[in-house]
């Protein structure tokens, strides 16, 4: 296992105050020591990754590990704000896990398409949420070598 775990920084983009909730809830269950920061649309999203607005005192930090992204959110949707995020030189390494409750096809198509590196569909319970964020987290912390990583 990678000893460089806990230096990595989640970001979530959600609109919903509750799905919020339970992704913290179910981090803090899976006991993932790792930080989880929260914008609520795909402005506040891309204000984050390029560190300006309100989110300008995290300039010179190192940008998420990874980055949870609901499609469907006020202002800037996760589509849009994905297709920004790939054509990025600087953020489009930056592996992106769509969580939202479309099941659609074509959502799931076009979030490929875009660059998504995951696509899963929020459970309607809880326990279903920690097994995902605990399989989730394993995967891109633990068994994933990213660019810039060393053992």
């Amino acid at each position: 296992m990678r000893s460089n775990m806990e230096l990595i920084t989640i970001l979530m983009a959600d609109d919903d105050p509750d799905d919020r909730l339970l992704v913290e809830d179910a981090f803090e269950e899976v006991q993932l020591k790792n930080s989880i920061d929260f914008v609520k649309d795909g402005v506040e999203l891309m204000d984050y990754l390029f560190q300006r607005g309100a989110y300008s005192s995290l300039a010179g930090s190192p940008p998420p590990g990874l980055i949870l992204l609901d499609l469907n959110m006020p202002k800037k949707d996760g589509r849009q704000a994905l297709r920004e995020i790939k054509e990025d030189a600087k953020l489009r390494l930056i592996p992106v896990v769509i969580l939202t409750t479309s099941q659609a096809d074509e959502d799931i198509l076009r979030s490929y398409d875009l660059g998504a590196n995951s696509f899963i569909v929020k459970p309607v319970t809880f326990d279903k949420l920690v097994d995902i964020i605990r399989k989730v987290t394993n995967y891109w912390f633990q068994i994933v070598r990213r660019p810039g990583e060393g053992d």
